[in-house]
């Protein structure tokens, strides 16, 4: 269960409490992000809408540890990220998030296998094991018979999949999809979504999406609204509605 009013107990996989994010532009301060609470559960499948500016993709870099927050607190699975080192966040976000981009960030001269591959030349696995996963996350987007072409030979929805697949080789906790089907047509989009469902419901993965397109977001569980940097349950409803302790 996806929650926003700060209520739940401390089993939640992502609990975020009080978070706020604010940029220096010249001599203005830019308040992005204002006392946000969330909480995911294992499994849940969330995205995330709002215009643009409103912190959409602020807020997932937080909860990748790509940023770090100006306040407030961001625990997952126990591991509170907020004041983490560089180099213990750089080993966090490499075992427990999985990246999906709009723009699907492979390299060219390497082949679907090499490129979801590549996350686990940073760990301990032998030479058979990383085939293994690698061999597991490719078929699982469909795509073992594809393992030895190179980006330039595959579709956009295909070259999709193998960002896919790198993000889930490592098996990580939870993966964050920014404007996943952003650069897809209507066709490849259903089925990449499909398959980002059939991670959440078939192997228990936990999602969180950015997305502009209410069609993509109608398949994930909950749908919550960034405006004006406060955390919103549904159009309609006022931030004060679903906000715990006034945070404004």
């Amino acid at each position: 269960m996806i929650r926003v009013d700060g209520s739940s107990d401390s089993q939640s996989l992502i609990r975020v409490r009080g978070l706020n994010k604010t940029y220096s532009r010249g001599g203005e301060k830019i308040q992005v992000l204002q006392g946000l609470n969330l909480d995911v559960d294992k499994g849940d499948f969330v995205a995330f809408m709002g215009p643009s500016g409103s912190g959409k993709t602020t807020l997932l870099n937080l909860l990748g540890g790509l940023d770090v927050p100006s306040a407030g607190s961001i625990t997952v699975a126990g591991d509170e990220i907020t004041h983490m080192s560089g180099s213990k966040l750089t080993q966090w976000r490499a075992r427990h998030v999985g990246f999906i981009f709009q723009m699907y960030n492979l390299i060219p001269v390497l082949t679907a296998y090499q490129n979801v591959e590549l996350p686990l030349l940073l760990t301990k696995l032998s030479g058979s094991d990383r085939r293994k996963h690698v061999e597991t996350a490719l078929a699982v987007v469909g795509l073992a018979d594809r393992m030895q072409h190179y980006p330039r030979q595959l579709s956009g929805g295909q070259e999709q999949r193998v960002t896919i697949a790198r993000a889930i080789v490592s098996d990580p906790t939870f993966l964050l999809c920014d404007e996943p089907t952003g650069d897809l047509d209507r066709k490849s989009a259903d089925e990449i979504m499909a398959l980002i469902e059939e991670l959440v419901n078939r192997y228990g993965k936990t999602v969180l999406m950015v997305t502009h397109d209410p069609v993509v977001a109608a398949r994930a569980h909950t749908t919550l609204h960034l405006e004006k940097g406060l955390l919103v349950e549904g159009k309609g409803s006022s931030p004060q509605s679903v906000l715990a302790g006034g945070a404004a």
